[in-house]
């Protein structure tokens, strides 16, 4: 006679235990979950991630409008950060411009936990990707990020730009210096580099152009209040003619020094048009340790491009730059 036959409830128990199990172990994969307003999001798939990240942070821009009439009305009325005066402004600038886009990947800080380090969002998509390509503009002797990525990749390729120094820093190992390409040149809005010039200035177009890319898949700018005038140079041609950014993510650190919040704001508004989501976002609180005053205007700030075909946003079957 059979365990079941001799035993029927206890076998049912058990079939009912190793069911639940199984179904808990197993993948989930229901075809939609509930959101805001009634509707139904994919899962886990990766363009429905995307699509639910952007619904998200399509709210947060009204929250934002929202701010500027609590505060204002006007952006002309905003003021980067309100003196401590009755009825006290709880905000700063930075409040306007949180890290509400949901990385869709792993998130990770790479390098230094100190000044350095920068937060990747799926550093894993590009762990074996044969032509995978960073630019990092602003090395300052200090290349810990860098070593990272190269530690963590198999196949990527550094290009670094640093006038102000003569290599990466020490951080970078021998056996991981075959992967790396240093150049003292700067990163600007347009191209400076005649004889009469006291450092070479270069577009990022034009960098790209000198080594053979068409694509990075991710781009360090940290280059002293210097992104304003580079980003908006950069940025204007492919939103003039709707082609996607050449890059995957962007890390850069703001400085967001002599500036009013209508100029910071316009300047924002086009990275988001041009389909950059920022995705982490901290203070730099070195900087504000050591400067008199303990002044809070620089951040760092990571951002995923949404728009075009990266690594990113792409499963490799189906990405291809554009």
């Amino acid at each position: 006679m059979s365990v079941i036959s001799r035993h029927p409830a206890y076998s049912f128990f058990v079939f009912v235990v190793l069911g639940l199990t199984f179904y808990l172990l197993g993948p989930y994969q229901p075809s939609a979950v509930p959101y805001t307003t009634g509707r139904a999001w994919p899962a886990h798939d990766l363009p429905g991630r995307l699509e639910r990240s952007e619904h998200i942070y399509q709210k947060l821009l009204k929250d934002r409008q929202g701010l500027i009439k609590k505060w204002g009305p006007t952006v002309k009325d905003i003021q980067l950060f309100p003196p401590n005066v009755s009825p006290w402004p709880a905000y700063t600038v930075w409040d306007f411009f949180p890290a509400a886009y949901n990385c869709p990947h792993e998130i990770q800080r790479l390098g230094a936990l100190g000044d350095g380090g920068k937060w990747v969002c799926g550093l894993s998509r590009v762990e074996h990707k044969p032509d995978c390509i960073v630019y990092s503009f602003g090395i300052n002797y200090e290349s810990s990020f860098e070593a990272e990525i190269l530690a963590n990749t198999q196949e990527c390729q550094i290009w670094g730009y640093d006038f102000s120094v003569k290599s990466f820093g020490p951080q970078i190992s021998s056996t991981q210096a075959s992967r790396t390409h240093f150049k003292p040149y700067g990163l600007a809005g347009k191209d400076s580099h005649g004889p009469e010039d006291e450092h070479k200035m270069y577009t990022l177009e034009s960098l790209m152009k000198l080594n053979g890319h068409t694509h990075i898949d991710i781009l360090k700018i940290d280059i002293e209040r210097w992104e304003f005038e580079t980003l908006t140079a950069l940025l204007k041609p492919y939103l003039a003619s709707g082609r996607p950014l050449p890059f995957g993510q962007l890390q850069l650190e703001v400085h967001i020094w002599n500036m009013n919040f209508e100029e910071y704001l316009a300047w924002w508004e086009m990275l988001e048009a041009a389909g950059l989501r920022p995705f982490w976002t901290e203070p730099n609180l070195v900087y504000q340790n050591y400067n008199v005053g303990g002044s809070t205007d620089l951040a760092e700030y990571s951002f995923l491009n949404i728009k075009g075909s990266n690594a990113f946003i792409k499963d490799a079957s189906s990405h291809h730059h554009d």
